[in-house]
């Protein structure tokens, strides 16, 4: 609630409707919504965003790059903006997590299902569960 510049980063186009539902839910002043810039995997992509009129709830933006993950040193200058002005950055996706967790930024929530045993024990859980975690304030 004390966010004033939320940075969403999307992860799955098969969760897109819930994404949306979520930022509407989060009523938070300004949400910004990223997707990749080009066909990865099943990643979310500007096209998906539109279908589900994800600019009704946020303003949409590409990261510039086409990685299964966010790759800081590949993006955009458009998404590195609105990153480093994010006061909240929720991240979605195992790919996300891998591509920022060393960052060790406070102002990110990694919101994942555990896909492999590495990452399990990298964050303490189990292979298959669903977690939310905050290097920093160990959430």
């Amino acid at each position: 609630m004390k966010a004033d510049n939320v940075l969403y980063l999307g992860d799955n186009a098969g969760e897109i409707a819930f994404d949306k539902l979520f930022i509407e839910v989060m009523q938070a002043k300004n949400v910004t919504f990223a997707v990749k810039s080009g066909p990865i995997l099943n990643d979310v992509l500007m096209k998906d965003a539109e279908e589900v009129k994800m600019h009704e709830v946020a303003k949409v933006i590409s990261n510039g790059y086409d990685a299964p993950s966010t790759v800081l040193r590949k993006s955009s200058k458009e998404f590195i903006k609105v990153f480093e002005n994010a006061d909240l950055i929720i991240s979605k996706g195992q790919g996300n997590l891998e591509g920022l967790l060393t960052l060790n930024d406070p102002r990110i929530y990694f919101l994942l299902m555990v896909k492999c045993d590495m990452i399990a024990e990298l964050i303490h859980v189990k292979k298959g569960d669903f977690a939310v975690v905050n290097r920093t304030r160990n959430t």
